[in-house]
């Protein structure tokens, strides 16, 4: 059966005065090319304004007047332009800065909710390459701030003129920068490993994908003990992400080889997703470490409802794994914001995504890479299992994801010929398959996948309608 997530937005083109507010917060926060709509000064500068006319709506976190907003970003030239645009924003607001440099967005999430902030805000684009940028906001409480905020945020910056809230000179608020945020992170993120445990023995291939974790997460590995062997570890401004990180894990899975260690660990740009790598050199991605961390989870007790949340994107045979072991598997629409919304509500501890995004409510509000790796690590040390081992409890379906890039966003169901094609395409790979087509939140793209029994019909398909969909929407 055909699941398809089909938003008929397209990409926001610069507003007139009395056109309406567009939609600049898409899956994860704002995106876009830096110095181009919507990432802009003037555009973040009036985010910064909204965001503090907002907070000072109500009580400040720590009591009293003053509001403070921390401000992280990963490794982007662009990060100082952002900065100071949304410092600048918040200034004029009357609210503290307190800048962060270079920290994982996970870190923030924590320090937001540490340092009594008001809010945290993250610059950063992720996987992207460094000529995006993006800001992703989080609330005092830790959690990325909900829709109904976004959309209040996008009527004061499109349909308010926001200088009639600036304050009085003598209450311009002040930026200062944090020099010991990094150790703060290191320090936390460590003290979701066991106490009675270390790394030891280990030796571990890092990739931190020359972006926000290139200081704090060989701290983190090291301090544990383990000898760490670093890639991705010299940021210049330009090569975040670039043939490095979790989307490019084939540098990692070499020097496992070459180093013979015991693992490898790929983080993004801004080290909220995780890819591991075994000591084969056999790829380990997010279905595979949230099915063993569930099982473990599960026999010690630990995993909540005996459910975890997944997304549209995993493979099917996380489902049938789990199944097997009582466990269920709840599907959202893609997004780790959309995983831990689930999670709340239904009061579950385990998450994530297939691209790495994993969620482990007991200790963060979102995804973080070097929790996540350090949860593998201590189950291996518990277990006594090489990663290949824990990899091999589930087996996976053939499936084929391709990216394709786009000009339009038309509705899938409004393309002539589209649902006729599905159907077709559903018959030719029989029982037990589906297809999935999506628009990125982030990226002109559109995303086929393609899952069934056989991996050439499965490759066949997903082909066939990423064609079919190029003469359509470009």
């Amino acid at each position: 059966m055909a699941s398809i997530n089909n938003p008929s937005n397209n990409q926001p083109n610069k507003p007139s005065k009395n056109a309406e507010a567009p939609k600049i917060f898409s899956t994860d926060g704002i995106r876009g090319e830096a110095n181009q709509f919507p990432i802009t000064s003037e555009i973040i500068l009036k985010v910064g304004q909204a965001l503090g006319y907002i907070l000072k709506q109500k009580p400040s976190a720590r009591g009293g007047q003053q509001h403070t907003v921390l401000i992280g970003k990963d490794t982007r030239i662009s990060g100082y332009m952002v900065e100071q645009a949304l410092s600048s924003g918040l200034n004029s607001m009357g609210i503290k800065v307190q800048l962060t440099g270079p920290l994982p967005t996970p870190g923030i999430g924590f320090l937001a909710r540490n340092m009594r902030a008001d809010a945290g805000i993250v610059i950063s684009a992720s996987h992207n390459s460094f000529k995006d940028n993006g800001v992703k906001i989080f609330g005092a409480d830790g959690f990325k701030i909900p829709d109904t905020m976004e959309r209040e945020i996008e009527g004061l910056v499109f349909g308010n003129d926001l200088e009639e809230f600036l304050v009085a000179p003598h209450k311009i608020g002040r930026t200062r920068r944090i020099d010991d945020a990094v150790g703060r992170y290191v320090v936390y993120a460590k003290s979701t490993f066991p106490l009675d445990m270390n790394l030891e023995g280990f030796r571990i291939v890092l990739d931190c994908a020359n972006g926000a974790a290139y200081k704090s997460a060989p701290w983190i590995f090291e301090e544990l003990g383990a000898e760490v062997i670093l890639i991705g570890d010299k940021p210049n401004g330009f090569n975040i992400n670039d043939k490095v990180g979790a989307l490019h894990p084939q540098k990692t899975s070499e020097a496992v080889t070459q180093y013979r260690a015991d693992l490898g660990i790929t983080l993004d740009g801004d080290a909220d997703r995780l890819i591991m790598v075994d000591e084969n050199g056999d790829v380990v991605d997010g279905d595979h470490i949230l099915c063993f961390s569930a099982i473990h989870q599960k026999e010690q007790g630990q995993l909540k409802s005996n459910t975890i949340v997944a997304t549209e994107m995993s493979n099917i045979g996380l489902d049938l794994t789990l199944e097997k072991h009582g466990i269920k598997v709840i599907r959202t629409d893609v997004g780790d914001k959309n995983v831990v919304k689930e999670m709340i509500k239904g009061g579950h501890s385990l998450g994530g995504e297939q691209s790495g995004h994993i969620i482990c409510l007991d200790h963060s509000t979102t995804g973080d890479g070097c929790v996540a790796a350090l949860n593998v690590l201590a189950v291996m040390k518990k277990q006594n299992k090489k990663l290949s081992e824990l990899k091999s409890l589930m087996s996976t379906y053939p499936q084929t994801l391709v990216n394709t890039k786009i000009k339009e966003k038309k509705p899938l169901n409004e393309i002539a010929g589209y649902n006729d094609l599905l159907k077709k395409v559903e018959k030719d790979l029989g029982g037990d398959s589906r297809v999935f087509v999506r628009y990125s939140g982030t990226e002109p793209l559109v995303r086929v996948l393609v899952e069934g029994n056989d991996s050439v019909k499965v490759d066949k398909a997903a082909h066939e309608v990423t064609a079919f969909l190029k003469d359509n929407l470009i």
